[in-house]
């Protein structure tokens, strides 16, 4: 996988994770829509400044969008549990009542509890 399209994942994933769309990642940053499609897909090339005022848009450094870049390759892309992970993280996040993000947190545990008793009969 090239370097910039694996910042440009980096990048999707993250703004994902905040609940962001294309959009508004694009006006935070200051580029059309369509340029910050380019970024996330790697088509474009991100300069030193833009990539360090993307990080301070999403609240990162900008290191951060190069962590595990040395060890990824095309085997390693999200797999599509990664994926329903990721957008339930964004969808949890979105929620902003704290008694219905702790009900939904009650339920995952109350889920994992019952598996859990179900595989040890």
């Amino acid at each position: 996988m090239s370097i910039d399209r694996h910042v440009g994942q980096r990048i999707r994933d993250l703004r994902t994770m905040k609940g962001l769309s294309q959009q508004q990642l694009a006006r935070l940053i200051g580029v059309t829509y369509q340029q910050a499609h380019k970024y996330e897909r790697g088509l474009n090339r991100i300069s030193a400044g833009r990539l360090f005022h993307i990080a301070q848009a999403l609240f990162v450094q900008p290191s951060w969008f190069f962590e595990g870049l040395a060890e990824h390759d095309e085997s390693h892309d999200m797999s599509p549990r990664q994926r329903l992970c990721l957008e339930m993280a964004r969808n949890f996040s979105l929620i902003k009542d704290e008694k219905q993000q702790e009900a939904l947190n009650q339920m995952a545990r109350s889920l994992v509890t019952h598996l859990d008793s179900e595989q040890a009969s």
